[in-house]
């Protein structure tokens, strides 16, 4: 065998071989190790089960689907939960205040949310205690001394830039801050709306900013829905009539506007290194609500779990509760949270969709690209 010949050998072992060894690694750079929630009742886990608080999901007819309540404020899964499945995480990241989210299980992730947690921490005051987001903050700061003192300051950076970061919230800082019946008609009148927005993102700068600074890189932010057509609202502003409510949706996409900018074109510059995406639940929610039938669905107004109201929306769901016949066919669970089978089209959509739902990439090319 010539030279020539035996170079031609080489290479058509060695080819398919360092082939091999680069999807090997460029798998392993994929992995999502952990996932980090910061959030509402949206994406509450079990947290609201350890603290005093009017909010609470840890009783029947909530988890139904799930097989038990758990603390989640809906009949299954969370859009986190299906998410978490997604990208290939074996367990659902657990509440940060149970006893048993301790020692190694935290190096897989913890979620922080809190039912009636907000942006600003006035809000939710009326449900006694909730974890806002910078308290959110201060409970992963603590996670993130635990970790670097059991796996050292280089692993753990390690760890966070590739791991996944969400934060779901700002749905409470207008449905039980700013837009409260009673409580809010005097801070109405003082504060405009356009004042309201612009302390919210002056104030979600600063946490978005501290979250980074801690070691997050891949960042997903999610806006707020369009709240104006959850059966709480619809059924606490009846002159509406069938239509969604107008104001909450108006001072929502205000607010979602700057949000965008916020995420997509200063703290995307300005924070060397990070990644953020952002994700577009009100685009999402507003094309269930508008073409359900699209989507499987069969009713997009009223809740699931319903006891009061023209459209369920009166008071939470609980064990006084009716259940609707069929689960699946309900965009809404109770008064304000969507249904297992609308968080999984939610979710899908933001793993896989267009820049119309999630910008300026999906959450699998985002689980997907090299850490920083």
């Amino acid at each position: 065998m010539g030279i020539s010949s035996i170079s031609e050998f080489m290479l058509g072992i060695w080819a398919p071989l360092m082939l091999i060894h680069f999807l090997m690694g460029s798998c392993w750079a994929q992995e999502v190790p952990a996932s980090f929630i910061f959030g509402d009742s949206l994406v509450d886990a079990g947290n609201n089960n350890y603290i005093v608080t009017l909010s609470k999901a840890n009783y029947v007819p909530n988890g139904i689907d799930f097989g038990q309540p758990t603390g989640r404020y809906t009949n299954g899964r969370t859009i986190v939960d299906i998410i978490g499945q997604e990208l290939g995480l074996a367990e659902f990241t657990p509440p940060y205040l149970a006893p048993t989210t301790r020692g190694s299980v935290v190096l897989k992730g913890v979620n922080y949310a809190s039912g009636g947690g907000g942006i600003l921490n006035q809000t939710g005051k009326i449900f006694g205690g909730r974890i806002n987001l910078d308290a959110q903050l201060d409970n992963f700061a603590n996670t993130r001394q635990d970790i670097l003192s059991s796996i050292g300051s280089a692993e753990t950076m390690d760890l966070f830039s590739r791991a996944i970061f969400s934060v779901t919230i700002g749905s409470n800082d207008f449905i039980n801050n700013y837009l409260t019946p009673l409580v809010s008609v005097p801070e109405q009148k003082l504060i405009s709306p356009e004042t309201f927005v612009d302390t919210l993102i002056s104030r979600y700068r600063l946490q978005l900013t501290r979250l980074f600074n801690f070691g997050a890189r891949k960042i997903i932010v999610t806006n707020v829905g369009p709240i104006g057509c959850i059966p709480y609202e619809r059924d606490t502003n009846p002159t509406a009539g069938d239509e969604c409510v107008a104001f909450p949706n108006e001072i929502t996409e205000m607010y979602n506007l700057r949000l965008r900018s916020l995420v997509v074109e200063e703290l995307s510059t300005t924070l060397v290194g990070s990644q953020f995406v952002y994700a577009d639940a009100y685009n999402i929610v507003s094309d269930l609500i508008q073409n359900p039938a699209a989507y499987g669905f069969e009713v997009a107004t009223s809740a699931c779990c319903y006891l009061s109201g023209k459209y369920g929306g009166l008071i939470p769901c609980g064990p006084p509760s009716k259940l609707c016949g069929d689960r699946s066919k309900y965009i809404f669970w109770d008064p304000y949270h969507p249904s297992d089978a609308a968080n999984v089209i939610m979710a899908k959509r933001l793993m896989d969709g267009d820049d119309a739902d999630v910008f300026p990439i999906n959450i699998r090319r985002l689980a997907a690209q090299p850490s920083t």
